[in-house]
């Protein structure tokens, strides 16, 4: 095996798969940013080639250069031959066991037991393992006028796109839409579960930087409603200032959001913590639909990244680094 493990085309790999994008939505994510500039440093491994059977995503080595940040050691997994998936997990060359990570798992896919068998065989600690919804809004409707958008880029037209209703929504009087400025990750991390570690602020502000991101700006000039785009390709953050809730402001703020992804090609989709019934409900609304399965977050931390003082993960009642906290329900 460790001689078939290699680097790929991801375009090959990005064909492959968008014949069937809901089964392995946060790989075939991935792999669209890697195909388009590859913002994150990513890496996509398959167990064989020409034919595989398993697309495992990771980040550079030159990206896990802090060998206690899980929240940007990120890996994505979806297979199709339950062997090849754990011979693929267990090897060293894949995972380095000795750095904190996160690795997320496909609905449909029951991988997370098997890799609750590798990590009980090996021993470090697992400090999370959780399933999460996750939800999908249907491809948009384009009007004739979407010939005219530019698919790699940045900023294409929203009104080639026709979203549902509840998402063609107006920012009210006094308030615009924008995206999330880097001035803006301090207060992005303290309204955060997790934001209570210096590793959070590292990623925010690489996706603040890199990936599309929404907010509405009040007369002052400061977010009160916003979102982000995780580097797989996924909304993460979602959150609305407290006093502002109650007014639908997540819909303008998707809205410009899944306008830009799915001219891009992207699917536009999210996961919530289990119990979070609010924003299931106001997702839900916004034209968003549960898929079928479960899709599965799982953290390994070695004993050293303990010395971090208290964290999002010691802390937090609901600890799931990468999916944030959508609004409450408007």
């Amino acid at each position: 095996l460790d001689d078939l493990l290699r680097s790929l085309p991801t375009l090959i790999v990005y064909d492959s798969m968008r014949a069937s994008p809901r089964g392995s939505v946060k790989v075939y994510g991935t792999v669209m940013y890697v195909n388009r500039g590859n913002p994150a440093g990513l890496e996509v491994l398959v167990d064989s080639w020409p034919e595989f059977k398993m697309v495992l995503t990771r980040p550079c080595r030159e990206v896990a250069w802090d060998p206690t940040d899980f929240f940007t050691n990120l890996h994505t997994a979806f297979y199709r031959d339950e062997g090849t998936c754990r011979a693929l997990l267990g090897n060293s060359r894949t995972i380095n066991w000795d750095q904190a990570f996160q690795i997320q798992g496909e609905p449909l896919q029951p991988s997370v037991l098997m890799f609750l068998c590798l990590v009980s065989s090996r021993s470090p600690p697992l400090d999370l393992s959780l399933p999460l919804p996750m939800l999908i809004l249907s491809p948009p409707t384009l009007t004739p006028s979407s010939s005219q958008v530019n698919p790699l880029s940045a900023h294409p037209t929203p009104s080639c796109v026709s979203h549902p209703p509840a998402l063609c929504c107006r920012p009210e009087k006094g308030l615009r839409l924008a995206p999330v400025s880097p001035t803006h990750a301090m207060l992005l991390r303290d309204t955060w579960m997790f934001g209570e570690n210096s590793w959070s602020l590292r990623y925010l502000n690489l996706l603040i930087r890199h990936f599309p991101s929404a907010c509405l700006l009040d007369p002052e000039g400061t977010p009160i409603s916003w979102s982000l785009i995780d580097p797989l390709a996924a909304l993460t953050h979602g959150y609305t200032l407290p006093e502002h809730r109650g007014q639908h402001h997540p819909r303008a703020v998707v809205g410009m959001l899944a306008a830009q992804l799915h001219a891009c090609g992207f699917p536009v989709y999210t996961r919530v913590l289990p119990h979070n019934e609010p924003s299931l409900h106001t997702l839900q609304r916004l034209g968003f639909h549960i898929l079928p399965g479960v899709f599965y977050l799982l953290v390994v931390r070695p004993g050293f990244a303990q010395s971090q003082p208290a964290n999002a993960l010691d802390s937090a009642q609901d600890p799931a680094p990468s999916s944030g906290e959508m609004p409450r329900a408007q």
